[in-house]
């Protein structure tokens, strides 16, 4: 699958999807297919093309950089991610899962905060950005608060 996405980027002029958004996709199924390698390739792609995507393709760079054991690199986009402010819902939840997959509870934390506050967060990604706050929150041994209390409402 992977494979033919990719091919299918490459051959892309234009449609409802972008080129950008294909490329993630491959990407995604790249680490599934444990290519991380080839899906670091395509993130870059994305990254590089410039179209419209649901999540800033240097979240999954850094996602899979930290596969590869490059937790320097990886940190370091996430903060020239934050760096340059604007971050919408989806890249702030994923970059929050992203960070506590790999132990950063602080970092984690603060991202989905953000992602929270931000506002725009709406449904699913609002729900889910919650969520993963309130479970850092609880690793953390933090007391719950007013943002916690949004949770209540979504069930």
């Amino acid at each position: 699958m992977a494979d033919r996405l990719d091919g299918l980027a490459r051959g892309y002029a234009s449609g409802e999807v972008s080129r950008a958004a294909i490329l993630v996709l491959a990407a995604e199924e790249w680490r599934q297919a444990g290519q991380p390698a080839r899906a670091l390739e395509c993130f870059q792609r994305a990254l590089d093309d410039g179209g419209e995507v649901s999540v800033d393709p240097r979240a999954g760079i850094a996602d899979t950089l930290f596969e590869l054991d490059r937790p320097a690199e990886a940190q370091e986009l996430v903060g020239s991610i934050k760096a340059e402010g604007g971050v919408d819902a989806a890249t702030a939840l994923h970059v929050a899962e992203t960070l506590l997959a790999y132990g950063d509870l602080r970092g984690a934390h603060e991202w989905a905060t953000e992602g929270v506050v931000a506002g725009e967060a709406a449904g699913g990604t609002r729900d889910a950005l919650l969520r993963t706050r309130y479970r850092i929150r609880v690793d953390l041994g933090l007391p719950e608060d007013d943002l916690d209390a949004l949770l209540d409402l979504t069930r």
